[in-house]
């Protein structure tokens, strides 16, 4: 696989005009890239034309528009049915591949699902030339239903580190073997609930040491403003899971608590949702109505205070020159060359 071009990069982009080009640029230039698709999804800005010119001449580049946005899910779904390549890549508009990230991935053995680790930089040293990334010691492993899920619970007070972030290569005989495909109706989580669907069907999913994605932290992305209406769809998707008579009991326990958190979150900025549009009595009627989203909230409220406190100490210790490169998984650098 390693030497004839079998993936297909899949890019949902919605006004992206000032990073598609740079997405297109970096997924053309890996050699096992026989397809990219980008689905202009009901841009208002010039998305689709420096999609375009960014174009190799390799006609291995195909822009699709839709007129209007349909969610992240529809879009890659539509990529997906209108490609014909063996495997599947998702690239967000926002990213970026390193050089040789598929030559890396594609050599690994026994995998329905490949992923690498990925590299977090700020937009303002997003250049791919002067992103520098060690060598890493070139290791991998299996990660079961059960670590992806709590590996995907996000903390209070961490860095942002969830599995769900991953990026794999995945086989599309094993999509099509159980008719996976992205749900639609998700604009939030989207990623996270195919990988434990297909991790409950039994999916071998292989996550590489070696950093190969480049994630842009911008503070005006679209995956990073999703509303309440989206965490309440998010924890329905684990429900709809929980429905399937295919799980183990201990993949059930992690996925119950997955849902837990995601609705605690619900509850909280439901009742702030409230509070900001009808008012405190409103929100404090809703409280003593749902007994049940108490602790979540009074939790959640207490949470916000203690953290205000700690962010300026927090904000004054990450201030420094230099673009500050952070990992989603742990890293082992490889030893020194003699």
């Amino acid at each position: 696989m390693t030497s004839t071009p079998s993936i297909c990069v899949i890019i949902a982009a919605k006004n992206a005009s000032a990073t598609i080009a740079r997405a297109v640029t970096s997924a053309l230039a890996e050699p096992e890239v026989a397809e990219v698709i980008v689905i202009d999804d009901g841009s208002s800005d010039p998305t689709s034309r420096l999609a375009q010119n960014a174009d190799d001449s390799s006609e291995r580049l195909r822009i699709v528009r839709f007129d209007e946005n349909r969610g992240p899910a529809a879009a890659r779904n539509h990529a997906i049915n209108i490609s014909s390549s063996p495997c599947i890549a998702v690239l967000d508009a926002d990213d970026f591949f390193l050089p040789g990230r598929f030559a890396n991935l594609l050599a690994l053995p026994d995998w329905d699902l490949v992923a690498d680790n990925i590299v977090f930089i700020d937009e303002s040293h997003a250049n791919t030339a002067s992103v520098e990334v060690p060598v890493f010691r070139p290791t991998s492993s299996l990660i079961d239903l059960k670590n992806f899920v709590t590996g995907n619970i996000s903390r209070r007070g961490k860095s942002r580190a969830e599995t769900g972030f991953l990026k794999p290569v995945m086989r599309r005989a094993f999509l099509d073997a159980f008719d996976l495909r992205y749900r639609e109706e998700l604009r939030l989580g989207e990623d996270y609930d195919l990988y434990v669907r297909a991790l409950a069907k039994g999916a071998r999913f292989r996550v590489s040491n070696v950093c190969g994605y480049g994630a842009v932290v911008r503070h005006n992305s679209l995956s990073g403003q999703h509303r309440t209406e989206d965490l309440r769809r998010l924890y329905e998707a684990d429900r709809a899971m929980l429905q399937s008579n295919e799980l183990t009991s201990e993949a059930a326990r992690v996925i119950r608590q997955h849902e837990r958190h995601i609705r605690e979150r619900y509850e909280l900025r439901h009742f702030l949702d409230l509070k900001r549009k009808e008012g405190p009595a409103a929100a404090l009627r809703y409280a003593l109505l749902h007994p049940l989203a108490l602790p979540a909230i009074a939790g959640g409220i207490l949470a916000d205070k203690a953290e205000r406190f700690r962010s300026p100490a927090i904000e004054n210790a990450n201030q420094g020159s230099g673009p500050a490169l952070r990992y989603l998984l742990p890293i082992t650098a490889a030893p020194a060359q003699k």
